[in-house]
């Protein structure tokens, strides 16, 4: 399901004019985060290029147990980590919410990554999540409801984006 959100997502970001790309990490086979043979392999270094050169990214991810996805906390532990030489690819990015979940109980799962994002990577993150759960599909489609609820945090995070492009600051590792 978080796979066909992402597909849905990058056709809503390129109507509005902007650039889109997809990175599938289930066939990426980025390694999981170790703080150290990760940073060699080329898989990270696409992801990490990808992500640095991004105005924003959206993250699609399903929730497992009332929490984000072990991957998608892996490729941020990975492309976030400093040190060695290293420069975290998240610093001052639009960050948006696309999460897939078996039931519409764990909209507030994404509270915590959002908070480490603020935090640790000044990201801007769109209040807009887009949270869905199987009962929002009508075959492969979502229903018309929530396809409007997935524009809306798209047109969102667009526009943030744009704003923010003119920002005269550029964040770095800051306590």
């Amino acid at each position: 399901m978080s796979r066909r959100l992402a597909d849905q997502t990058a056709d809503a970001i390129t109507r509005r004019g902007h650039r889109a790309t997809v990175i599938d990490l289930a066939a990426l086979s980025l390694s999981p985060f170790d703080n150290d043979r990760v940073f060699d392999s080329d898989a990270f270094g696409e992801v990490h290029r990808i992500i640095d050169e991004a105005d924003g990214v959206v993250l699609a991810f399903p929730i497992y147990n009332w929490s984000p996805s072990s991957t998608v906390k892996s490729l941020i532990e990975s492309t976030g980590a400093t040190g060695a030489g290293r420069r975290a690819a998240w610093f001052d990015k639009v960050v948006t919410f696309v999460c897939a979940a078996g039931l519409p109980h764990s909209t507030m799962a994404t509270g915590p990554l959002a908070q480490s994002l603020m935090l640790d990577f000044k990201c801007i993150v769109n209040p807009y999540t887009a949270y869905f759960s199987e009962r929002d599909w009508e075959g492969d489609q979502l229903r018309p409801d929530r396809a409007d609820r997935l524009d809306k945090t798209m047109s969102v995070h667009v526009e943030l984006a744009q704003l923010l492009q003119g920002r005269t600051y550029s964040s770095d590792w800051e306590v």
